[in-house]
């Protein structure tokens, strides 16, 4: 690992030096260019990943330092990760409701936590909202759901990436499994970033599935307050910006960018080429929440002659599968539509 670390120092070092010999003879564009291709010219060297269990959590740490934990208590209605932290060790996600003494945060929509996978209407069930938080949600309480953990599958860690995969059933409010739930997530990272590979399966174990048409869901970031506008800023592959371009607009991926804490840093969603309804919608607030979608198409598109519902056959399965990448900079300084290029490319 010191061997990289010292290469691309080296490496870097010899950029800089190029550059400042270049501004003695006065060639000042060709200077600032090579100082700014030292982060993307040059290869990173890929952090180790490792993965540590404690009871009903499970902490990653890339290259030694913390990333983020995966919480799957039954104390809780679904499983989550927080906090998400920047190749810098920056808080990029709302801390709230796991900590509410952070001065600044708001405190609405306790039941967004600061990553999760969950929807909003499963045979008639609310498992994004929480039987904790009733007045965020506007239904009884007999139609909440929870994702209770049943057993972990796999947890392992390595030189350049970490993963793991949980088993979950879902649970009506009369403790009824109505369906099962595979979590799987890859980790890794290097100087300039880290990336979460996400992969959810639901299977229709118990009778046939109906996901039903509502703007809430499903695969969703509550990001720190220092990124909503107008501090922060929201954009999608489209180009579109804040909430009016983006909500119910479909996009391979949407980025919230801004100052977190003195770091110039972002976090992007990319939609996986195979997933349902590619490329997906929207559900991306000003306020701080974006969710990949492709359930909410009535919805989002303001028509109630639409259905985005989807029926799964008992037997049946459906996957989604996204990326997330915490970068440093803003959109256009870490290439985020290349990097959307090259995910997309590999599929």
């Amino acid at each position: 690992m010191h061997v990289y670390c010292d290469v691309n120092l080296n490496r870097a070092r010899l950029a800089q030096w190029t550059a400042l010999w270049i501004f003695r003879f006065g060639v000042a564009g060709l200077a600032l260019r090579a100082l700014q291709g030292i982060g993307s010219a040059l290869p990173n060297a890929t952090a180790s990943v490792e993965l540590k269990r404690n009871g009903n959590r499970i902490d990653v740490l890339i290259g030694g330092h913390p990333f983020t934990t995966y919480y799957f208590s039954a104390a809780t209605a679904k499983p989550y990760l927080f906090p998400l932290r920047s190749s810098q060790g920056t808080v990029v996600t709302r801390s709230f409701p796991m900590v509410s003494d952070i001065p600044g945060e708001d405190h609405d929509e306790p039941h967004q936590r600061a990553m999760y996978f969950a929807h909003g209407d499963i045979n008639g069930y609310d498992f994004w909202g929480e039987a904790a938080f009733p007045r965020w949600s506007r239904h009884s309480a007999a139609t909440f759901g929870r994702t209770v953990f049943r057993e972990l599958d796999e947890m392992r860690g390595g030189p350049d990436s970490g993963s793991l995969r949980a088993e979950f059933d879902l649970v009506t409010s009369d403790g009824r499994a109505i369906a099962a739930e595979t979590q799987a997530y890859r980790f890794k990272g290097d100087e300039q970033g880290r990336i979460i590979d996400c992969e959810f399966t639901i299977r229709a174990n118990h009778g046939p599935l109906k996901i039903g048409d509502t703007k809430e869901g499903t695969f969703a970031i509550r990001v720190h307050k220092a990124l909503e506008p107008p501090s922060g800023h929201m954009i999608n592959s489209d180009g579109d910006t804040g909430e009016r371009g983006i909500w119910g607009k479909r996009a391979d991926w949407v980025d919230y960018y801004g100052d977190v804490s003195g770091e110039e840093v972002g976090i992007a969603i990319f939609d996986d080429p195979r997933n349902l309804r590619h490329p997906t919608y929207w559900h991306a607030r000003q306020y701080g929440l974006f969710a990949a979608n492709p359930f909410g198409v009535k919805a989002f598109a303001h028509d109630r002659h639409q259905d985005g519902s989807l029926i799964i056959a008992e037997g049946g399965s459906l996957t989604l599968r996204y990326r997330v990448l915490i970068h440093h900079g803003d959109f256009r300084v870490a290439n985020v539509a290349d990097a959307y290029r090259q995910y997309a490319a590999n599929k």
